[in-house]
């Protein structure tokens, strides 16, 4: 009986590990001083606690986002602290203000040397309540507006020999979740743009990295839009966000994504939680499809046509039925991050 020749597949393997750690020592890390950042829904949540670190790094950071009154709280809160920031409102489901916005930034600072594309939306409910425009606005926010800042920026970055772009995706973009179904498609599409530019990019000197985080205690789930039965939808949303074990603080999220983006890093899956589902899904697909379909059987069923309307996360808790106690480490960070009082979503 022959035996079987293992030397080619260890030889791959460490082909492959040494291939890697090649690359990693060849990418050159940046320092955020003086680098002019742009984040996309900067004004509250994730965006804003990226903005308080890189100000923190003496980076000159530009916010954008549609809701006036939210930047300028960010805004002052950043530069009360000692920050160089610029707010320029933008709706980024309008590929017209996009293109202007990045005019404006250009002829301003004359380059962007990072692009973090952070904006966008949750909507929860099941799929007997969703439309076709549910899934357009999750496809023109999470795909199409990246694409447009990228599109717009790249020629740029070119041009002055390199860049770093950041796309917040999301673990919705790796594993698809029951009640989240616009989400997911729009954030597997943007994983896909990203994947794809990366490795067509890096010669050119411009590094993306892509992320994907789990759960994230932002304070954000007071201002996703639920449809269905509102308050029970919100109740296992906001429950999940707020679960120290399976949820991050919005502070060390933010340090990892930059720490990922000054080292040219090409991707992080933020929380264990969310890495063990990734690496699950791709050893056990079908274990993971089985258990999805158990989840949406234990999740709030459709109702009659008053589960068509949508109604943020903050409408939907007033409703009752979630214990405050159960939510309270997401709800700390909700006026700490700006998200308190404002229009749904942060495009």
């Amino acid at each position: 009986m022959m035996k079987k020749d293992r030397s080619l597949p260890l030889a791959l393997g460490v082909a492959a590990l040494m291939g890697w750690g090649i690359a990693r020592a060849l990418t050159p890390r940046i320092c955020f001083e003086g680098k002019v950042v742009v984040i996309t829904g900067g004004s509250r949540g994730l965006g804003l606690v990226l903005a308080r670190q890189l100000c923190a790094e003496g980076a000159r950071v530009v916010l954008l986002a549609r809701d006036q009154a939210e930047l300028q709280r960010a805004h002052d809160e950043l530069v009360a602290a000692g920050g160089d920031v610029s707010i320029l409102p933008c709706d980024l489901l309008e590929r017209g203000q996009i293109e202007e916005a990045v005019r404006t930034i250009l002829t301003h600072f004359g380059r962007v040397d990072v692009l973090i594309n952070n904006a966008g939306i949750i909507e929860v409910g099941p799929l007997e309540h969703m439309e076709r425009p549910d899934f357009e606005k999750a496809m023109q926010l999470h795909l199409w507006a990246p694409f447009t800042m990228m599109w717009e920026v790249i020629p740029h970055m070119r041009r002055s020999g390199g860049g770093r772009i950041v796309n917040v995706t999301s673990i919705g973009g790796k594993i698809a979740v029951p009640h989240l179904a616009a989400y997911c498609a729009s954030k597997f599409a943007l994983v896909g743009l990203s994947d794809s530019l990366r490795a067509e990019l890096a010669r050119d000197g411009i590094y993306v990295t892509t992320v994907a985080p789990g759960m994230m205690r932002t304070g954000s789930h007071v201002n996703a839009q639920f449809k269905g039965r509102h308050a029970a939808e919100f109740g296992w949303f906001a429950t999940s966000n707020a679960m120290p074990l399976i949820s991050m603080d919005a502070e060390r999220a933010a340090a990892k994504i930059l720490g990922a983006c000054r080292r040219g890093r090409p991707e992080i899956t933020l929380t264990l939680a969310a890495r063990a589902a990734v690496i699950g899904n791709a050893i056990f697909p079908s274990v993971t499809g089985h258990m999805m379909k158990m989840v949406n059987a234990i999740l709030p069923g459709p109702t009659d046509s008053s589960g068509h309307a949508t109604q943020s996360g903050g409408a939907s808790r007033s409703h009752g039925g979630t214990p405050a106690w159960l939510t309270g480490l997401s709800d700390k960070a909700i006026q700490r991050n700006n998200e308190s009082g404002g229009s749904n979503g942060s495009h």
